[in-house]
């Protein structure tokens, strides 16, 4: 019997419990703090008077968050299914990643994630947005302070498809320009907040658009639209772009063949294993 529509795409590969919820949450609001303070710090509190190494150090507490993050989740049912399918795409995503390296805006990884993370529910999305981004900054040598903000900032991009509302009350157009919309916004979303996390490293370099820690939030905010506007405007609406017509285009193939491979894999069946003379 065929099932009804859009039940493929109820099956998640993780159940969020309140648990993990709580958890992420908190590793989310954790993760806000570290990429606003800029803003929030006043200009006299020792967190401005220590601007180079603030960045350090939210980076070595988000690392140990989204582990922290990443084992709740999986405590709560990341099975052997869902964590063979996380490979898979983490793979994938990883290995897209370095098609654009260097050419502005060619991120096509980011369509995979919208794409997936859409399919596979909001708590697999963020430990694949977090995972995906860990490994291609292996692949492509990118460690530095900046992975674990990339590594947060992915894992709330991907989880932000899976919150969208469900397919079963969308048809297949509707759903694509639904996930177009999105993976627009929330690309320069991501730039926008990975701007967050290196602006205040810039120092010196650029008296006019760096961060001042000496100054309040207004001045401060126009030197971030400001550096947001000279770096990254034209890369951030190149991802944005990319992320659409992959999504347009490609979209429905890859949307069946995810809800194709969630079906068969049954996450929410219990497995068993039979003796050898069963």
């Amino acid at each position: 019997m065929k099932p009804p529509a859009g039940s493929d795409a109820q099956a998640r590969a993780v159940r969020l419990g309140p648990r993990s919820t709580a958890t992420l949450l908190l590793v989310s609001a954790v993760g806000v703090a570290a990429f606003t303070w800029p803003f929030l710090a006043p200009p006299a509190s020792q967190l401005s008077a220590h601007a180079q190494d603030a960045p350090w150090l939210f980076a070595g507490l988000l690392v140990l968050l989204v582990a922290v993050v990443t084992a709740t989740i999986s405590e709560s049912g990341l099975g052997p299914k869902a964590v063979a399918m996380l490979g898979v795409l983490a793979a994938a995503g990883a290995a897209l990643r370095p098609i654009g390296a260097g050419t502005a805006g060619l991120e096509p990884m980011f369509f995979l994630m919208v794409l997936s993370g859409r399919v596979l529910g909001p708590g697999f999305g963020y430990v694949l947005g977090s995972v995906t981004m860990f490994a291609s900054a292996l692949l492509t040598g990118g460690v530095g302070p900046w992975m674990p903000f990339q590594m947060v900032a992915m894992g709330w991009f991907t989880m932000g498809a899976g919150l969208l509302p469900g397919p079963d009350r969308l048809r297949e157009r509707a759903e694509l320009a639904l996930l177009a919309v999105y993976g627009f916004l929330a690309a320069f979303a991501y730039g926008t907040v990975m701007n967050l996390a290196g602006w205040p490293f810039m120092g010196a370099l650029a008296s006019s658009i760096a961060f001042d820690p000496h100054a309040g939030v207004p001045a401060n905010l126009a030197r971030f639209v400001a550096y947001c506007l000279a770096t990254s405007l034209g890369w951030d609406l190149g991802r944005a772009v990319v992320t659409v017509v992959l999504t347009l285009v490609v979209g429905p193939a890859v949307l069946r063949a995810l809800r194709r491979a969630t079906r068969r894999a049954a996450f929410e069946a219990p497995v068993a294993f039979d003796g050898p003379g069963a």
